[in-house]
């Protein structure tokens, strides 16, 4: 994460942190929504990290709503988020947990109901 820091750009620079932890030998990274915990999965371990919670009580879940889901993507990438705003804004649009392939490069974001929506990203170089 640290290098993926000095490599990235400030607008669509997802896929250079994606190409660093792939490169760490990092296969997927997996986040659940409101909990905010992600997992980082190689092939032969799991770092788990908790995260802060998006919500502070009893909730209901929102519904998944993938014009929304988009529309926020497309703001993040464009640079105008920050990334616990991405997190909230996800949860916002009903996605309970999204999964990060590094291996063939897409994210694949969940609703409750197994609704899905997956957005494929480009590969880049990194020296």
């Amino acid at each position: 994460m640290e290098k993926s820091e000095k490599v990235r750009p400030k607008v669509g620079g997802f896929p250079y942190l994606a190409e660093c932890l792939r490169r760490e030998g990092f296969l997927k990274n997996m986040w659940q929504l409101p909990s905010a915990t992600s997992f980082y999965i190689s092939e032969d371990d799991a770092l788990v990290i908790p995260g802060k919670s998006l919500i502070d009580g009893a909730s209901t879940c929102p519904k998944f709503n993938k014009e929304k889901l988009i529309a926020i993507l497309r703001i993040d990438q464009a640079g105008q988020t920050t990334f616990l705003e991405f997190l909230e804004n996800t949860w916002g649009a009903g996605v309970v947990k999204y999964e990060v392939d590094f291996i063939n490069r897409n994210v694949i974001y969940y609703g409750l109901n197994g609704e899905e929506y997956r957005e494929d990203y480009m590969a880049v170089k990194i020296d």
